[in-house]
């Protein structure tokens, strides 16, 4: 019996995190969301997504049945074991840039969307495809989950995250997550503009977007995708990358799914 009791005070303090609820957010530029994905390349999504608990999907088409593919989603999402919810953007509001929407997807039996989600307006002549926000409740704790697609490494998305150092304070009760992908790596200074204010990011020199071609065993290309969260109000537990396309024989037809990988943390909010 002694023994025993000792065993369980060593997990308890080895495995703390375990007694409390995590919430496993997943992250994913699907390139080209939208009807030209086939019937299997969206049961290979569902398949990738179905563990999780709030996904953020960037890159829905804005026409070209974007919103009726995101609906396909979560249809196949609900054929595999759990309930699932979603919301689209309307397509954001640039008009000299490319016009996207954004989706989010969520598990019924453990989240709760609180509110309506929005487009950000503050600064939607800054940045051309303003991110989408949507609050969440889970554990009986709020977070909100700001999704965004920058302009490409070319147009310097600096000029576009810059203003993200002021969303906090536009929005001082909501605790904020910056998802997406960036076109930018966290070592750029722009992002000193968050960490000034108390943000990390979750992946630190990880490569996110897929090569043309394999060179050996080196499939990725750039670090552009991350989750940014305030360390005082959210605490990291985990963090990964999903490498689906060691599921393909090749990288082209991986590439039919998308050219970035997802990202996924798990996390405990205050």
């Amino acid at each position: 019996m002694l023994l025993l009791k000792r065993i369980a005070i060593l997990l308890f303090l080895l495995l703390p995190n375990a007694f409390y609820a995590q919430t496993k957010l997943l992250s994913w530029n699907l390139e080209n969301f939208g009807k030209s994905k086939s019937d299997s390349a969206i049961n290979f999504i569902a398949n990738t997504l179905k563990e999780y608990d709030i996904i953020a999907l960037q890159e829905v088409v804005a026409g070209n049945g974007g919103a009726q593919s995101v609906a396909r989603l979560a249809d196949e999402l609900n054929r595999k074991g759990s309930k699932w919810d979603y919301v689209i953007s309307d397509p954001t509001s640039s008009s000299a840039y490319k016009t996207e929407r954004y989706a989010f997807l969520w598990k019924t039996a453990t989240i709760k969307k609180i509110g309506k989600a929005w487009l950000e307006k503050k600064y939607h002549l800054e940045i051309e495809r303003e991110p989408f926000f949507c609050t969440f409740e889970y554990d009986k704790k709020q977070f909100t989950v700001a999704s965004f697609h920058a302009i490409t490494k070319s147009k310097q998305p600096e000029t576009e995250i810059k203003y993200f150092k002021f969303l906090p304070a536009e929005y001082p009760d909501l605790n904020l997550l910056f998802v997406g992908d960036f076109n930018c790596p966290q070592s750029n200074p722009v992002f000193n503009l968050l960490r000034n204010i108390g943000y990390e990011s979750a992946f630190v020199k990880q490569k996110t977007s897929l090569k043309k071609e394999c060179v050996g065993s080196n499939c990725l290309a750039s670090e552009f995708d991350n989750i940014w969260f305030n360390k005082s109000r959210i605490k990291k537990i985990a963090s990964e990358t999903l490498p689906f396309y060691e599921s393909f024989p090749t990288l082209k037809e991986a590439r039919t799914i998308s050219d970035h990988i997802p990202i996924t943390v798990e996390f405990l909010p205050e």
